[in-house]
């Protein structure tokens, strides 16, 4: 079992990073980060390599990646864990991994998205939370 943080390059990912350590270390098990590389930025790193090299990023190495990306927010939060890259839909991935690894616990955070400064889930978020059927620990951002 696990927990797993699911992290992004946004300022929230080390409140996700702590409570998921917080969590792992209470309940005796491992942490893990998580970062999925969506589809609009796997399409964007594609045509990229190809206007550079002519040719397509093999799929592994999109994978390594978004694995890449993870290991850098966790090293940058000042943490020690495991981190793993994935790709495609950041929702369906997520849950797809939390059921593959029996995770304890799926912890993210929601964004600040209105004017008068409401905390509202994101779309990830709120598909997490309502289509992941597993326990999600949902971190609040100060919007201080």
């Amino acid at each position: 079992m696990v927990v797993i943080a699911a992290v992004d390059r946004s300022g929230r990912a080390s409140i996700v990073l702590e409570e998921a350590e917080r969590l792992a270390e209470a309940f005796g098990t491992d942490a893990q980060a998580a970062h999925v590389l969506s589809k609009e930025e796997f399409v964007a790193l594609q045509r990229s390599q190809v206007d550079e090299t002519g040719s397509a990023i093999p799929t592994g190495a999109i994978q390594r990646a978004a694995t890449e990306v993870a290991e850098e927010i966790v090293e940058d939060a000042g943490y020690e864990m495991a981190a793993v890259g994935l790709v495609g839909t950041p929702a369906e991935e997520l849950i797809n991994h939390a059921t593959a690894q029996d995770a304890d616990y799926v912890v993210l955070a929601g964004r600040e998205r209105s004017a008068v400064g409401k905390a509202l889930f994101g779309s990830t978020a709120q598909a997490v939370i309502l289509h992941g059927h597993l326990p999600v620990v949902f971190v609040p951002v100060d919007s201080s």
